[in-house]
């Protein structure tokens, strides 16, 4: 696993043992995700208001239920400052991805979004099921390919396109395929690696249970972590800092090149987003 011909933290390339395990086809979808929480009452972290004593300094105004939603700007802009296209939307969750007034309504065969980490570990324990580690989760995403670039060879392109759902064209005011509100497709719309797994690379990010430890010079799609939620808070609450894998929807090659299986980026487990959701995997007895 691993690469040192992109990002520095996928580096070093290594051998990992991996244990045999089942692993979910597609990421858990809308139509899943609101079968859980029917059946629970499950109410996901973007549902609940933030505790002030959590977050010393916050503004009255974000202490009301909230999640990141993706907003395209209306001209090419600098990249250089996330915030600029990501937007903390009141009432946006998992049932409405876009804020209030949203629904679900024709999207439920697209990945669940707005899922905390401990959102997808609660849907996971449901139905018998684990998140997985970073080595089974690239395993799964190779299909079987060795050393390879992307999940589907070296080359990015297949017969003139990215065979992804990622972002084609000027980042993050106009995506050539779908216009400039692009965001999440139906979970199979891309064909399937050779482990007939789809939506392993873009679509959505997926967390895994894998603490993130590597460089500090990551760069790229979605650093706004440290200005909503800071891994270390001064109220003694410490934010765990996990590993995602995948790439979105929103990668574009000019801006975070990370839809490849040894892609990785860092997430706080108390963040959700509308571009991060998971699958689950079940590891079978030795």
């Amino acid at each position: 696993m691993g690469s040192e011909r992109h990002y520095p933290d996928e580096a070093p390339v290594r051998e990992v043992a991996v244990a045999p395990f089942w692993i979910d086809e597609t990421p858990v979808t809308n139509e899943a995700f609101s079968r859980f929480v029917k059946a629970t009452g499950y109410v996901t972290l973007a549902e609940e208001e933030p505790k002030a004593a959590y977050y010393p300094g916050i503004r009255p105004e974000l202490i009301r239920p909230a999640s990141l939603v993706f907003f395209p700007a209306p001209r090419p802009i600098s990249l250089s400052d996330p915030l600029q296209w990501w937007k903390l939307c009141e009432g946006a969750c998992w049932h409405r991805p876009l804020g209030l007034g949203s629904s679900l309504l024709g999207l439920e065969h697209h990945p669940v979004v707005h899922v905390a980490l401990r959102d997808a570990e609660a849907y996971a324990k449901w139905v018998g099921k684990v998140l997985p580690t970073e080595s089974e989760w690239e395993y799964a995403a190779r299909g079987g390919l060795k050393a390879k670039d992307y999940a589907w060879g070296n080359r990015r392109e297949v017969a003139g396109r990215v065979p992804a759902n990622i972002w084609h064209g000027i980042f993050p005011c106009h995506a050539e395929d779908d216009g400039p509100l692009k965001r999440t497709s139906p979970v199979g719309t891309y064909p399937p690696n050779r482990y007939g797994l789809v939506d392993m690379i873009g679509n959505v990010w997926e967390w895994t249970r894998e603490l993130y430890g590597g460089s500090d010079a990551v760069g790229g799609c979605c650093q706004f972590g440290d200005q909503i939620h800071p891994d270390a808070l001064s109220s003694g609450v410490t934010v765990r800092t996990m590993v995602i894998k995948g790439g979105s929807h929103l990668c574009a090659p000019s801006y975070c090149a990370r839809y490849r299986p040894a892609a990785r980026y860092p997430q706080p487990e108390d963040t959700s987003t509308s571009h991060l959701g998971f699958r689950c995997i079940v590891r079978l007895d030795p």
